[in-house]
């Protein structure tokens, strides 16, 4: 098996499944794109198995401590594992990130079930290439009506990998209804934004509905309005919901009719929403998509945080509470956390914190890949003054 030996001081010896190009020492045996290559260290010792790609900034990537290729009985071996460990922990699997790529073992794949209907996404060429071993695994686990492949992410183009969205068994389900916390929503997989639905956030949508009985609740970036429709389920006094995209705005009056709830959904550039409301309100969510994918553009992105931030807190009366979110692992929990504390001071607002948020537990995290923990929210109350 051809290989690389990885020169000292590399992450991978201190728990990382990443190896850099300059973090190789040598190569051996012409490995070629997409290949299983050996690893070993700089004194000839095995240090396991990874998938190659010399055209990615990620030049390989560990999936095996030991000596391990990528067959049938491989794939069949670590689904079968990350659906135990759903089960283990209480997810219903008919509604999940059934496999979250190195959180699973299986670097770059990505598996989304909703219920008959499974999603996959690639993105590795290792994994792209091995499409029909991924399937038969699938058909011999779970024997979905349909799995499709959704390859439409920008990360694809670093890794070589065209993007498309294709069936690859079954017929195109078109649109359907899933239930997920007591709400229908539906979502048309093959059209619709990321795979269907923001599944990391499910608990977090339950969790911040457990304080908006009685409430005035501004839900912004709503998207299909996962919040906005659980605070009003919740008993919400009133519940508005905003979103540039009219395609999200739309998803979000459809679900509400679907629920029987009232909400009212704006489709508005959220910024300049916050920036010139004149009301009050009890609650905000702000759930923004990624403001950045990379380091380059953290700086700008925190500031864009700290905007919304300050107005959001401006809008809020005493007692009011914020809930804000972030998805982007460049952003570290506590840079996430200072920012809010930098808003509340130019906004002149004291704040006490009430809840912590993560990303849904069918999205695993691995202590050593910090990029594993990459959704952080926070419930913080403006400290009444007197």
């Amino acid at each position: 098996m051809p290989g690389l030996i990885i020169a000292p001081r590399a992450r991978i010896y201190h728990g990382h499944e990443w190896i850099y190009g300059t973090e190789i020492k040598k190569t051996f045996g012409d490995p070629q794109p997409g290949d299983v290559v050996t690893l070993k260290d700089f004194r000839d010792r095995p240090l396991g198995s990874a998938i190659y790609n010399p055209n990615s900034q990620i030049v390989a990537r560990r999936f095996s401590r030991r000596r391990q290729d990528l067959d049938a009985d491989f794939f069949l071996r670590r689904i079968r594992q990350s659906i135990d460990l759903r089960r283990r922990v209480g997810i219903d699997e008919t509604l999940c990130r059934l496999v979250w790529s190195e959180s699973d073992g299986i670097p770059g794949l990505i598996i989304d079930r909703y219920g008959p209907n499974v999603v996959i996404q690639t993105l590795t060429l290792a994994m792209s290439q091995r499409l029909d071993l991924i399937t038969q695994a699938l058909r011999e686990l779970i024997a979905p009506e349909a799995i499709i492949l959704r390859n439409d992410s920008p990360v694809l183009k670093a890794e070589g990998i065209e993007q498309e969205i294709r069936m690859l068994e079954g017929a195109n389900p078109g649109p359907f209804t899933v239930r997920a916390n007591d709400l229908d929503f539906e979502i048309d997989v093959m059209d619709g934004q990321k795979t269907g639905l923001y599944l990391d956030q499910l608990e977090s949508h339950a969790e911040v509905a457990k304080l908006a009985k009685g409430k005035r609740v501004l839900d912004c970036f709503t998207n299909q309005g996962g919040f906005a429709l659980a605070c009003a389920k919740a008993g919400a006094a009133s519940v508005t919901a905003v979103d540039i995209s009219a395609s999200a705005c739309e998803s979000a009056r459809l679900n509400a009719e679907r629920n029987d709830l009232k909400i009212e959904v704006i489709e508005h550039n959220v910024f300049d929403y916050l920036k010139a409301c004149e009301d009050q309100f009890d609650l905000i969510i702000l759930d923004p998509p990624s403001f950045t994918r990379n380091k380059k553009t953290l700086s700008g992105a925190m500031r864009g945080y700290n905007e919304i931030h300050l107005r959001s807190l401006k809008l809020l009366d005493k007692g009011g509470q914020l809930s804000t979110f972030c998805c982007s692992h460049h952003a570290s929990r506590e840079l996430f956390l200072q920012n809010i504390v930098s808003a509340s001071t130019d906004a002149k607002r004291s704040l006490r914190l009430v809840a912590e948020h993560s990303q849904r537990r069918d999205h695993p995290v691995l202590p050593a890949i910090p990029e594993t923990s990459y959704l952080k929210g926070f419930t913080v109350e403006v400290i009444p003054t007197r």
